[in-house]
């Protein structure tokens, strides 16, 4: 489904974080990587199609900084659901025909999606899969504040997380922005005992050996004109 896809390291490492979410294997996972490495891609595009492709039962909620963003995946997701290769893929994966807005759908087989931005309302939603994509606008995090931080991490506790269903998983997937960012606060708070344990994926956009993380994308000499 994509044909101009351009294969790196990250991305085996991502999906196959993602096959063990799917297996049950991992129910708390957060991925880190900086900008323009397909993040959204993977987490908010192929991931919930593929995962309500396994699993047309269930209920995925998606979840971004922005409504728009969030609904603009939705949009996507469906209308991959709603091809002719997704279904020759997944043939018993379709579209409820009753059911088609861009970022409120459900599948023929009783699964759902949601999309929604960073402080909307999940009542009423469940989730056997929670996604949250970039939680925080690079725009947010050029002011400076910490509030913003907080907020996020408060509307995460008190929302979505608890709108799991038995045995759902939760997949964050973000660039770090500050020690207070949803990664930060989560991990921090996650020390306590008896709280959901995480296991982290950390990819710098430069490697420890000097090599780009995705060299087939960027040179090392763009990187570091962009970090400079």
């Amino acid at each position: 489904v994509w044909p101009t896809f351009i294969s790196g390291a990250h991305h085996k490492r991502m999906a196959d974080a993602f096959e063990r979410v799917a297996r049950g294997e991992c129910k708390r996972l957060i991925i880190n990587m900086p900008p323009r490495h397909t993040k959204s891609e993977f987490a908010s595009y192929l991931l919930p199609a593929w995962f309500l492709g396994q699993f047309p039962h269930k209920k995925v909620i998606q979840t971004s900084h922005t409504a728009e963003l969030a609904v603009g995946f939705g949009r996507k997701v469906r209308n991959l659901v709603d091809s002719d290769t997704y279904k020759s893929v997944f043939p018993e994966t379709s579209l409820q025909s009753d059911s088609k807005a861009a970022g409120r759908w459900n599948t023929s087989k009783g699964g759902d999606y949601f999309a929604i931005g960073i402080g909307g309302a999940v009542t009423g939603k469940g989730a056997d899969l929670l996604i949250i994509d970039d939680p925080h606008s690079e725009q947010e995090a050029m002011l400076g504040n910490s509030s913003v931080y907080d907020k996020t991490f408060e509307w995460y506790s008190s929302g979505p997380r608890q709108r799991l269903q038995p045995g759902g998983a939760i997949i964050i997937v973000m660039t770090r922005w500050a020690k207070r960012d949803l990664t930060g606060q989560i991990l921090k708070n996650s020390e306590k005992a008896g709280v959901d344990g995480w296991e982290v994926i950390e990819f710098p956009a430069i490697l420890p050996s000097g090599n780009p993380l995705w060299p087939g994308f960027w040179k090392k000499e763009e990187l570091e004109a962009i970090k400079a």
